[in-house]
């Protein structure tokens, strides 16, 4: 067990660690943090604030260099993939905007504290493998509101718009921006856009140049050459800081605590959900295969480590780790010079990122949304079976009007409910005796040696199968069918030799079942019942109010025992009193 919490770093060292892979991994390190420098400035001015910022003595784009660092270091050194690369993403955007615009830094620190705890217990209960079991339609709808979100917040640094903070909530943002659009900056829309138009020629033209620090280098010299009156990051948030701050956790207020458990339960499901599909992506392109138990324990770690130096939530990055692999990284190492890089760049190239202009970084945002938005496969899902697009347009359409927790919460629910009504579709109920009896001989199988075809079944006996799971709707289906006979039979034999599982609501409504079984005068017979099966039913002492008796084991032993029933005069039940033949 303690192998699964066993950091990949170590495990690298353990194989042996040679001058020519630490060749590739400072390779891949060095242009992995090139590439993020960039996009942790940007993901910080997004996410969060600038008067939230400035309360805590801080400033936005540094707080995205804090999370890359910190985060970006012990995600790799402690998690449980070889070239996982961790920092600040476009996912978290949303999420904690909204947290730091209520709570201000001390709720957002605090609910991700709280957020890191829950990622790490997640990981002690090796819960890694459930995050599969999350419905696609539900991580497409909430991560393509995210890109539109993120695109909309950028309009007022894209466009130069000359009016006040921009309000949290879509509709009062785009209504903010109606009453503001006259007063656009034409030099600022023109920087934004030739940055966009760079963006998308480099990906297209010459896709192995990092796209983003290429856009912002280019962008941040046209504008100091040509003396352009734009904001930029010095102008609006001061020189970046060129140290570490001294790391201290939240002090954890009770009352609050309360009030951000969904918010750090969102905030840790998100993380746990973008990381381990990064580390699935990562093995798929090496061949590896990660620790989901030790990936999620670092990635709660990391979350701690990251507001403890001033930062923000953080998680695995698939275009960062994607990048990371085609680089030539081999192991954790890359990852972890990755985060040295960008402490380098605050340390010795502070000044030169303080002229990056705002409008450049909202271009390079604007590509990301659209790289979130994964527009193709938003249309496939379009065109599935219409309750998953009801899924995939509930979680969008409460992402981008309401809120990330209440659509993630409510696109499970939906899910759920869509797969419990899919599994009560997938299960049969047949009436076997029916069949046979208009059927004859045409229904009788060779290669089935139980088949009802090749029995006799007494007059006064129904026989009626369940194949597949036994849930509550099936359990209706069972309860029309008994009502759906002319006359109550004298004993009715429930096959279930087919049924994989039963859950409590299966066994109240069978037990529910056999109630009016017993009022309509009518034995009822189990067969077939296996060992899973028989355990539940003892457990929910179904058994006793069914009787042993009449729980069989096959269908020869439940036809003899009906028989048995109907020249007894009596239905057979556990009470034993008379009732009607």
């Amino acid at each position: 067990m303690l192998s699964q919490f066993t950091p990949k770093l170590l495990i690298c060292l353990r194989e042996g660690y040679s001058v020519r892979t630490f060749t590739r991994d400072l390779l891949a390190g060095i242009t992995v943090g090139v590439i993020a420098l960039p996009l942790a400035m940007a993901f910080g001015i997004a996410s969060i604030p600038e008067n939230v910022a400035a309360e805590a003595g801080m400033s936005p784009p540094a707080m995205g260099l804090y999370t890359a660092v910190v985060a970006g270091f012990l995600i790799s050194a402690l998690g449980g993939s070889r070239v996982q690369i961790g920092g600040p993403t476009g996912a978290f955007i949303v999420i904690v905007y909204g947290v730091a615009t209520r709570h201000g830094y001390a709720g957002l620190a605090t609910a991700t504290v709280m957020a890191g705890v829950i990622i790490m217990i997640m990981g002690f209960a090796r819960l890694g493998t459930m995050i599969k079991f999350i419905p696609y339609p539900v991580t497409t709808g909430f991560t393509g509101g995210i890109a539109v979100v993120i695109a909309s917040s950028q309009l007022k640094d894209f466009l130069g718009l000359d009016m006040g903070p921009v309000p949290p909530d879509f509709v009062a943002k785009w209504q903010a921006y109606a009453e503001n659009i006259a007063r656009w900056n034409p030099t600022t829309a023109a920087v934004g856009a030739g940055s966009l138009a760079l963006l998308i020629l480099l990906r297209r033209l010459v896709p192995r140049i990092p796209w983003g620090i290429a856009t912002v280098i280019v962008g941040s010299f046209a504008v100091w050459i040509l003396q352009l009156p734009v904001e930029t990051i010095g102008t609006r948030f001061g020189e970046i800081p060129r140290t570490l701050p001294t790391p201290r956790l939240p002090s954890l207020d009770p009352t609050l605590i309360r009030e951000l458990i969904p918010e750090a339960t969102t905030i840790a499901v998100l993380a746990a959900i973008e990381s381990l599909l990064s580390a699935v992506v990562a093995d798929g392109m090496t061949g590896g295969r990660h620790r989901a138990s030790c990936e999620l324990v670092a990635q709660g770690l990391a979350n701690i480590g990251s507001v403890a130096f001033g930062g923000i939530p953080a998680t695995g990055a698939i275009a960062r780790t994607t990048a990371n692999v085609k680089s030539g990284a081999k192991t954790p190492v890359a990852g972890m010079i990755h985060a040295v890089v960008l402490l380098g760049v605050m340390l010795f190239l502070a000044p030169l990122a303080s002229h990056i202009p705002l409008a450049t970084l909202a271009a390079v945002l604007l590509m990301v949304a659209w790289n979130m938005s994964e527009v193709g496969h938003f249309r496939r899902i379009l065109r599935a079976p219409r309750s998953d697009a009801a899924v995939l347009l509930t979680t969008f359409g409460l992402t981008v009007l309401s809120d990330l927790t209440i659509a993630v919460g409510v696109g499970m629910i939906l899910a759920s409910m869509l797969f419990m009504k899919r599994m009560a579709e997938v299960s049969e109920i047949s009436d076997l005796t029916s069949e046979f009896r208009d059927e004859g001989d045409e229904l009788a199988p060779s290669d089935d040696p139980q088949a009802i075809a090749l029995r006799r079944v007494p007059s006064g006996v129904e026989v009626f199968e369940i194949n597949g799971p036994f849930f509550f709707g099936v359990a209706d289906r069972l309860q029309d069918a008994l009502l759906g006979l002319e006359r109550p039979p004298a004993v009715f034999i429930l096959r279930m030799r087919r049924v994989p599982t039963i859950d409590a609501t299966g066994l109240h409504a069978l037990e529910d079942f056999h109630r009016k079984c017993q009022m309509r005068g009518t034995s009822l017979l189990l067969s077939g019942v296996h060992a899973r099966l028989m355990a539940a039913m003892r457990r929910f002492e179904f058994d006793r109010k069914v009787g042993q008796a009449n729980i069989l084991p096959n269908i020869d032993s439940s036809l003899a025992r009906a028989v048995e029933i109907i020249h007894g005069g009596r239905a057979a039940t556990p009470e034993g009193g008379p009732t009607r033949p």
